[in-house]
């Protein structure tokens, strides 16, 4: 779908500036040219998507309806689900979680498809597949679908929304305000429109310089982290290889489909599949990149227990597939 980019960074980079194509900041710069403009476009028709559809959601019934009925833990799982269909990476996730929380969506709820969007698509599907076979495939999907559902559910207990930044609790107030006025007046949809065009003008302002920095992070990594470089510490001999890899993956950043082939030269080359699939998913569901992102509608605090939550789930789950497989 987002060919046409990649022939534009590589008409810029190579043709244009002349550089050679296995040199360390043409990759870097090829990597930001084609991220940021894909991630920019995604941004913008999903916030824009968002903002339809949240001039028309009945956040107090939301509200009120999650509040009065017990789904038992379903609502994490749902969203889990939604995640799986939903082919973002971790950092073109973040306007649906804005979306979500100006939806009067629990955070809890919100995080659980914050984690299984990136982790889970049909492109890793795929490519799951032609790799490892249909077997660890269901177990991989099995396995984010529940990495999902159960660090949604605990971070939902721990109660953090008042760790929120300012600019999205105004973001709310703004998103009820407007209803309001939308309910009240019940306008036609030519007449949302000017609101909705200005509410997403004003929360790209807000998030842009975010994400052109964890971009930037993220092509510098690209293109100068060697591939094998983190391969002397996942061997398995080592006791805690699979947290060691999950963490030393954190200051990476790719999305499924560019991490699997590295996954399957580390298990050619010894490496236990629950503690490949560890890295990868500590690639692909952390990274600096998206915390730059978040940095925007979460605070510190809030983003070191969100990414200590997934490390623990990712590390457990990383066990777990060593032992059945």
């Amino acid at each position: 779908m987002f060919d046409w980019i990649q022939n534009i960074a590589n008409w810029l980079v190579y043709d244009i500036l002349k550089m050679e194509a296995k040199n360390h900041l043409a990759e870097a710069l090829n990597f930001f040219i084609y991220d940021t403009t894909k991630i920019l476009m995604l941004l913008f028709v999903v916030i824009f998507l968002m903002g339809i559809v949240n001039s028309y959601f009945p956040i107090d019934k939301v509200k009120n309806y999650l509040s009065r009925h017990k789904l038992y833990g379903l609502e994490y799982l749902f969203a889990s689900l939604f995640g799986v269909v939903t082919p973002f990476c971790s950092c073109s996730s973040v306007p649906l979680f804005i979306g979500f929380v100006r939806g009067g969506i629990p955070l809890g709820v919100t995080f659980a498809f914050l984690i299984t969007s990136p982790l889970v698509n049909e492109v890793a599907i795929g490519l799951f597949v032609g790799l490892f076979g249909v077997k660890i495939t269901i177990l991989y999907i099995l396995s984010g679908v529940l990495l999902g559902t159960i660090s949604g559910f605990i971070l939902q207990k721990l109660n953090l929304e008042h760790l929120l930044t300012p600019w999205v609790k105004e973001v709310l107030a703004n998103a009820q305000r407007e209803q309001d006025k939308f309910l009240k007046e019940k306008q036609p949809f030519i007449r949302r429109l000017p609101i909705i065009w200005n509410e997403v003008l004003k929360i790209l302002k807000g998030i842009i310089p975010y994400v052109i920095v964890g971009i930037a992070i993220g092509g510098l990594m690209h293109g100068y982290i060697p591939e094998g470089f983190f391969e002397q510490y996942m061997s398995k001999e080592h006791l805690f290889a699979v947290p060691v890899a999950t963490i030393l993956a954190i200051p990476m950043y790719s999305n499924a489909s560019g991490i699997l082939p590295i996954v399957q030269v580390l298990v050619a080359k010894g490496i236990p599949l629950g503690t490949a699939i560890a890295f990868m998913m500590g690639v692909v569901g952390l990274s600096l990149p998206e915390a730059m992102l978040l940095k925007k509608v979460m605070s510190i605090k809030l983003i070191g227990i969100f990414f200590g939550v997934v490390t623990l789930c990712i590390i457990l789950s990383g066990y777990v597939f060593n032992l059945i497989l």
